[in-house]
């Protein structure tokens, strides 16, 4: 679960990390009843969950109450790469010295927390992993031990840290871990993390995604819940109990299981092709299941494929099969299926769908071939 700006703002303070004074709000007039409370300049910054808000207009400094309300008006009720802005976030205008990057993560493939600490704060830290790698220094973590002040003054030294914020810098990644670990997070991250003239160090920016998986720890977030926004297919998705996420893609992806729908999307991309969502069944695959799965996938007007990529296991291959041709005789289908099935019984499961196939309906026997297939289709070609 993603949280907004001023969520993370929030959540980070429960450990001591400080954020500029500011508060939320939903109306005009109360945008700019904080700005006269926290002082101008103060910053008024739409509340959505995307970047590029600067870019898009959705950040704007003021100097006095007439231009809060100006700004706030124009901000509320903005669409910033299609998400509506309901929410602004009002704070003091903080004077920046430096500008820095500070995150918690967990590197899957070390087994291990990780920080990512540059100097280089205040633009999209994928730029700078691409122009200057060596500017961002990764440190692993083991859960364990945790990080002491030691350690992390040391990691703020090696990202070329400025003298001045060795200490604030080191003081803010301790309490970030803490709220890594505490506050159950997938990614906590700082981007600016600010030094004053003053010397002083705080975060003018919170990015914070929660681990689903420990919700049931944290009656709390269901505050959190209520704010999070989801794009059409995505709530349909949610109210069928199905795992999904919204891509930018043509080709529509179904399979059972999330490392088989994770290898299905960088395959499909190895191809050249772009996937329009990641979704997992899970362990069941049945007409029912199926039948939701095929339904999301059809509110999606990007889509000019689908790619049903299953492996049999426990659930059988002609199981699946029989409930593939049940959930289509469901749902009318806009765009042409093409379906790789392998593991327990994939041969029968094959003889099961072979009368049905079609221009429309392509069986393929690797995910390679399904892969390629399905791309070729979502770009305008023939079956090959």
């Amino acid at each position: 679960m993603d949280l907004f700006e001023y969520q993370g703002k929030q959540f980070f303070a429960q450990y001591g990390i400080a954020t500029s004074p500011g508060d939320v709000a939903d109306t005009v007039d109360h945008a700019v009843d904080i700005a006269d409370s926290v002082g101008y300049p103060a910053v008024i910054k739409a509340q959505v969950q995307v970047g590029g808000r600067g870019k898009a207009g959705g950040i704007k400094i003021v100097n006095n109450r007439e231009e809060a309300k100006i700004q706030a008006g124009n901000i509320l009720g903005m669409d910033i790469k299609g998400h509506l802005v309901k929410r602004v976030w009002v704070e003091h205008a903080s004077d920046i010295e430096k500008e820095y990057y500070v995150s918690f993560t967990l590197d899957r493939s070390a087994k291990l927390h990780m920080a990512m600490v540059s100097a280089k704060g205040g633009v999209e830290i994928e730029d700078v992993a691409l122009t200057d790698p060596e500017a961002i220094v990764k440190y692993h973590v083991n859960p364990l031990d945790g990080i002491t002040i030691a350690e992390a003054r040391d990691i703020a030294v090696r990202a070329g840290i400025d003298k001045p914020a060795i200490d604030g810098v080191s003081e803010i990644l301790v309490k970030l871990y803490d709220a890594f670990v505490k506050g159950d997070a997938d990614l906590v991250e700082i981007n600016p993390l600010i030094l004053t003239p003053e010397h002083k160090v705080h975060a003018l920016d919170a990015k914070v995604t929660l681990d689903d998986a420990a919700a049931f720890r944290h009656p709390e977030w269901e505050a959190y819940r209520a704010t999070q926004e989801y794009d059409g297919r995505e709530k349909l998705a949610k109210e069928l109990g199905l795992n999904y996420i919204g891509l930018d893609g043509n080709v529509g992806i179904i399979a059972n299981g999330a490392g088989l729908a994770m290898s299905t999307l960088d395959v499909v991309n190895q191809v050249g092709g772009q996937a329009a969502n990641f979704l997992d069944l899970g362990g069941g695959a049945d007409a029912n299941t199926m039948t939701s799965a095929l339904e999301v996938i059809n509110t999606d007007h990007n889509v000019k494929s689908v790619l049903i990529n299953i492996f049999g296991g426990i659930t059988r291959c002609d199981d699946i099969a029989r409930g593939i041709i049940e959930a289509l005789s469901r749902v009318e289908l806009k765009d042409p299926l093409v379906i790789r099935l392998d593991g327990t019984n994939a041969a029968e499961a094959r003889k099961i769908i072979e009368p049905y196939v079609s221009d429309k309906l392509i069986v393929r026997p690797t995910m390679m071939d399904a892969a390629q297939t399905a791309v070729n289709l979502a770009n305008g070609g023939d079956v090959k």
